[in-house]
């Protein structure tokens, strides 16, 4: 299953949704529950439509934590691959990946650190709903000219649901 897979399932589960959005939304993307089994770099990569070269990276830069095998091969288990699709979600929100080496360093480091993880949080969140109005009005100006030349812009995501 690839990204775009995840942010179908993603889309989908959200219009589900009746009132505030819940977690279980981003736990419902990939169902590891199930896989008992680890996963090999492949196996992820695929999943996520990464390459392996980034999921080494993260590894390497300390985001993601992978045991290994008795051959010394890369094992991801269930909570690697839940991290993995977290920080795939907040690297396409535009987090930096300064900002996410420090978010996954105070997740290490247990509970005392949920304030400032909070904090980091709280102004990603402001910094994606901005990007969100000012894409509505890239949206806006977009179908301002599709209208001008004669196309139809069609219903919106709200009247479509």
């Amino acid at each position: 299953m690839a990204t775009d897979d995840l942010m179908s399932r993603a889309l989908a589960a959200l219009d589900e949704v009746d009132g505030p959005m819940s977690v279980e939304v981003i736990h419902r993307l990939v169902d590891v529950g199930a896989a008992t089994d680890p996963m090999t770099i492949t196996e992820v990569a695929d999943l996520l439509d990464m390459s392996p070269h980034t999921l080494r990276y993260y590894e390497r830069i300390g985001l993601v934590k992978v045991a290994r095998d008795a051959s010394g091969h890369r094992s991801y288990d269930a909570q690697a691959v839940r991290r993995l699709v977290f920080l795939t979600r907040m690297r396409l929100s535009g987090m930096a990946m300064r900002d996410l080496q420090h978010y996954m360093r105070l997740a290490d480091e247990g509970d005392d650190t949920v304030p400032e993880r909070l904090d980091l949080l709280l102004e990603h969140r402001d910094t994606i709903r901005r990007q969100l109005k000012e894409l509505t009005l890239s949206l806006a100006a977009t179908e301002y000219k599709i209208a001008t030349y004669g196309g139809h812009t069609g219903p919106s995501s709200a009247e479509q649901a």
